[in-house]
């Protein structure tokens, strides 16, 4: 089997959508924006039940971590089995074990895009997203067993705290990396959006690349999501897509939250240029 998934990796409300939906618009190539709809033709993600489901030949209780952990390298392996040269997959897990299984296997791997986000921001994207309080998300994203529930759609995914997902992925690896910051995607997109094309083998066309990010700004998307709505919206909150902007911290964070956030990432905020 080939080495072909190129792992589309972030803790949860740092860009992997807005990558990707960027990313399906620069490959397709349309007169015209695609629907954010459509978006999951990219590639599939890691923890969709009803892999889980086909694999297994069966309806599996998906709130099972030790069977959906035991059928997850059969999910992978069907994912690389169409032999194509790559295939996109969408991850929100550490890049780590669970229970003894790698969740991001080497041997099926091809490279991996990290989109990593300032924790004082994305800490208020994942608190709107999920309906919980600041504080709950603040909580949550300093704790080493921060997960994601099982739910009809989707099987567990294992998290960790933020600085623990960030440092998974930005560890050396056997294959080709490509970090990106979200704040330098929103600040210079045609450098940093042009680096992923040239780490997935495109050289980049400027014209293409422009109108591709046109296609993908959060003006389009928020107008796309307003119209015909969102398959991924959680239904927790008023959308998926808000302002996507950065340094709303300032403004939108207790201070007591920042200086538990700055305390628990000290470190990797530090390494990544998010503490001034």
């Amino acid at each position: 089997m080939k080495k072909s998934i190129i792992w589309l990796a972030s803790y949860p409300k740092s860009g992997n959508t807005w990558t990707r939906i960027f990313l399906s618009n620069y490959l397709a190539n349309p007169s015209e924006p695609l629907s954010i709809n459509q978006v999951h033709r990219l590639g599939m993600g890691d923890s969709i039940a009803k892999a889980y489901h086909k694999v297994a030949g069966r309806e599996i209780d998906v709130h099972d971590i030790g069977l959906t952990l035991q059928l997850r390298d059969g999910v992978l392996r069907a994912i690389v089995a169409n032999n194509a040269d790559v295939n996109f997959v969408k991850t929100h897990n550490i890049r780590d074990d669970a229970l003894g299984v790698p969740l991001i296997p080497d041997q099926y791997t091809r490279s991996a895009v990290y989109i990593m986000r300032n924790p004082l921001d994305m800490v208020l994207s994942y608190a709107r997203h999920y309906g919980i309080s600041p504080e709950e998300a603040t909580y949550n994203i300093g704790r080493d067993d921060c997960a994601n529930s099982a739910d009809p759609t989707t099987v567990t995914q294992f998290l960790g705290s933020w600085s623990q997902h960030v440092l998974s992925w930005t560890r050396r690896a056997a294959y080709p990396q490509c970090i990106l910051r979200y704040e330098d995607l929103l600040e210079n997109p045609e450098e940093h959006f042009g680096r992923l094309l040239e780490h997935i083998g495109i050289p980049p066309d400027e014209a293409r690349l422009k109108k591709a990010i046109r296609f993908s700004s959060f003006r389009e998307l928020k107008k796309q999501e307003k119209k015909h709505g969102f398959g991924e919206h959680s239904g927790k909150s008023d959308g998926f897509f808000a302002k996507g902007k950065a340094e709303q911290w300032r403004t939108d964070l207790a201070p007591e939250l920042v200086d538990k956030i700055r305390k628990d990432h000290r470190n990797t905020m530090k390494k990544y240029g998010y503490l001034e």
